[in-house]
């Protein structure tokens, strides 16, 4: 037996390109299964818009299975949908029921500009991570698992940190578009492992220098970031960022200039 199908109307925003005006349009989704994904609803409504010639609803996506971070849809006013520690792609339409109303946007912040309809360009977190989110020591293949003394702890919460798959979700639920939980996400799982320690202070240093001037906000501890990000990475990285700046910015003070240059 065929499960149970329902109607819901989605208000989707449509903007042609980047820089143009933008508007919301209602589209009816008809007979909608529960157990599809939201991105697999709108695959419907696209083909259904197809065959009837009109411009299909452009979105990003790309593995489906909240590992890369493309579905980056605000649904109803929430970054990937109503429910904790999922992306968009994972979002099922058993959350809602006949005769919904269903509101389909892009992540909202400066930094993240409208490319088309849900798309947005979020090249910024990009631009972020080449300016110190890497090491320089040559590791080769793959080690031995113990010829590093790790401490189990130390490990996992580098690895709670390294869960980060930069979605935008937390840019987009703070109200000051602060990028400061995918930065402190990014600086603290290499900062915390061995071969991330020479470029530690050079690292936290740039990053957060250059999060500032691509115009992400200041953050104000309201832990938005982590209730929006679908790995719910902890807001304690935050404080773990910021006690990494403090001592980068101090000891920064002290170092001596080379000889016939200047000071970092």
């Amino acid at each position: 037996m065929s499960a149970a199908t329902f109607n819901v109307t989605l208000r989707v925003w449509r903007q042609s390109a980047a820089g143009q005006p933008g508007r919301f349009v209602d589209y009816p989704a008809h007979g909608v299964n529960g157990d599809m994904s939201f991105l697999e609803m709108l695959d419907v409504v696209n083909d259904g818009l197809t065959l009837r010639g009109e411009e299909p609803i452009a979105f990003a996506h790309d593995c489906r299975e909240g590992i890369c971070g493309t579905c980056s849809l605000t649904i109803d006013g929430k970054p990937h949908g109503p429910r904790q520690g999922v992306a968009s792609c994972q979002t099922y339409m058993r959350d809602y029921q006949e005769g919904d109303l269903i509101v389909v946007e892009p992540f909202r912040a400066r930094p993240f500009p409208v490319v088309k309809d849900l798309v947005t360009d979020r090249s910024a977190f990009d631009k972020i991570q080449q300016a110190g989110g890497y090491i320089t020591a040559r590791t080769g293949s793959a080690p031995e698992a113990n010829a590093v003394p790790i401490a189990k702890e130390v490990a996992d919460l580098a690895m709670d940190a390294a869960q980060c798959i930069g979605c935008g979700a937390c840019v987009a639920a703070c109200k000051n578009a602060s990028a400061m939980l995918f930065v402190a996400a990014k600086v603290s799982h290499l900062g915390l492992l061995p071969q991330g320690q020479p470029e530690r202070e050079h690292r936290v240093l740039a990053m957060v220098n250059t999060m500032d001037d691509l115009g992400f906000g200041a953050c104000t501890n309201q832990f938005e970031c982590t209730a929006a990000c679908p790995k719910l990475i902890s807001y304690d990285f935050i404080a773990r960022l910021n006690r990494d700046y403090a001592k980068a910015i101090f000891t920064s003070a002290f170092k001596t200039a080379p000889s016939g240059g200047e000071a970092e």
